[in-house]
């Protein structure tokens, strides 16, 4: 049975991960320290805090692996519907055929990008308040597609 204040600080360190809202890698300070302090106090603070952690991860290399695909996918479509013409008193260049046309495939690049970074921001704030309701119930709450980093 885990007391009141360890129900809590679990609590606590599931709500922590909002803090990026607020402050730049808030959902990663904040958890390390709540966790880091009151580990050794109880067994669902301990579990929690893992399970944060490791779900913040999971996120970021989410996060991170959208990016590393669509930037070169956007770069490439913005360069090849481009011809660059040099000009040959200087560094300059003129961009030719560059019309709405062109462009179509870039928009739409762009418009599932920002969707899937959208639904992926909106499902961590789910799970997160989810989360949050399940350890102040003295549950042991463990995040879909979360990465088991750490153990």
């Amino acid at each position: 049975m885990t007391s009141t204040n360890g129900t809590n600080t679990a609590t606590l360190l599931h709500l922590s991960a909002l803090t990026q809202y607020f402050f730049p890698f808030g959902n990663y300070i904040f958890p390390i320290l709540i966790w880091s302090a009151k580990k050794n106090e109880s067994e669902l603070v301990d579990a929690s805090g893992k399970s944060v952690l490791n779900f913040q991860l999971s996120m970021f290399l989410y996060t991170l692996t959208t990016l590393l695909i669509a930037i070169p996918v956007f770069i490439y479509c913005i360069f090849k519907n481009i011809s660059f013409t040099t000009i040959s008193d200087g560094n300059d260049f003129i961009i030719e055929n560059f019309s709405a046309g062109n462009i179509s495939g870039i928009v739409i690049l762009a418009i599932v990008a920002v969707v899937l970074f959208s639904f992926l921001k909106v499902i961590e704030f789910i799970l997160i308040i989810y989360g949050s309701v399940k350890t102040s119930n003295g549950e042991v709450y463990k995040y879909p597609l979360s990465i088991n980093f750490l153990k």
